[in-house]
């Protein structure tokens, strides 16, 4: 592989995972002054030569998300100012997704909004995982690469080798996610219906599918305050369900979110390092499992050009 052409900086949101996709692919991080202001402002200054450079710049918009987000556009454009050749923003975790659509009158649509200052700020290619929603990488009128941690987080789940099993949806919106961790798994599939009564409180109504004495696992995009996951874990316990596991690709978590896993019946919760985890778990299990080889090895082929379709795969 050819990286003499290519650069990782970093922000503040994670330099952790942007040292470790970094380390993957052998190379140093590039040198940036990310300042605070003492009225807030954020001052960047890139302090190596980007001119003609193929740059990737990682940094999840999680918590704090305007403060990330911000940060990020003033980076790329601090970079498209040095002559950069490319510009790929590297966003594992991509803020305000849930916000993609109008359902109440005299709402935005944030997620768009997001997606249109990325562009206007410079972005070339935009890399992601586990959009909450697919059908945003419609809302970029640039190229999306687009990952799945499910490799990750199934390779865990087989090696725990979990007899009887059955992946469960918490709602109806994943269950394209649950149905292809099924097959991965090789395990039945159910779902829970839900109604939710605000933003971080969910009533579970019912489920669809047989889960009596059988293992579960919960497969969500994200957990922040837990309510969707815990609400369905108390129906599958209810409908005879023995040991019950849930694995999120982002553990946004909240100490909301580790008070309400620790009094459900969820044994433990799998995640990935796409956001760094901020809370203290209180002894609760909280397995997080690295995706910088993932990344990487995507930075890599979109450097050389190369397809990526192949990492979805075990």
């Amino acid at each position: 592989m050819k990286t003499s052409n290519m650069k990782i900086f970093t922000g503040t949101a994670h330099p952790r995972l942007a040292q470790s996709i970094a380390d993957s692919l052998g190379l140093p991080l590039g040198k940036a002054d990310v300042k605070r202001f003492p009225d807030g402002e954020t001052w960047v200054k890139i302090l190596e030569n980007v001119r003609g450079k193929d740059v990737f710049v990682v940094q999840p918009t999680c918590h704090p998300p305007n403060e990330n987000i911000m940060e990020l556009l003033i980076m790329i454009d601090a970079l498209r100012r040095a002559s950069a050749a490319r510009i790929t923003a590297v966003l594992p975790f991509y803020g305000y997704a849930r916000q993609d659509r109008k359902d109440q009158p005299r709402v935005p649509i944030t997620a768009k909004l997001v997606a249109n200052l990325l562009v206007a700020a410079g972005t070339n290619r935009l890399l992601t995982m586990d959009l909450h929603a697919q059908q945003l990488q419609g809302f970029f009128d640039i190229p999306v690469d687009h990952l799945y941690a499910a490799p990750v987080l199934g390779k865990y789940l087989i090696d725990k080798k979990l007899t009887n099993l059955v992946v469960v949806s918490p709602d109806t919106g994943g269950l394209k996610m649950a149905h292809a961790y099924s097959e991965m798994l090789k395990a039945g599939l159910a779902i829970v219906a839900k109604q939710r009564k605000g933003p971080s409180e969910v009533e579970a109504l019912t489920m669809v599918g047989d889960v009596k004495g059988c293992n579960c696992v919960l497969v969500d995009d994200l957990a922040t305050t837990a309510g969707t996951l815990t609400s369905a874990a108390r129906i599958l316990k209810e409908n005879g369900a023995e040991n019950i596991f849930a694995a999120v690709s982002h553990a946004v978590l909240t100490d909301v979110g580790i008070e309400r896993l620790k009094a459900s019946p969820i044994k433990e919760l799998v995640a990935t390092d796409t956001v760094p985890l901020t809370v203290k778990t209180n002894g609760y299990p909280v397995t997080v499992l690295p995706v910088a080889g993932l990344l990487g090895e995507a930075i890599i082929r979109i450097h050389d050009n190369q397809s990526v379709s192949s990492l979805f795969k075990l």
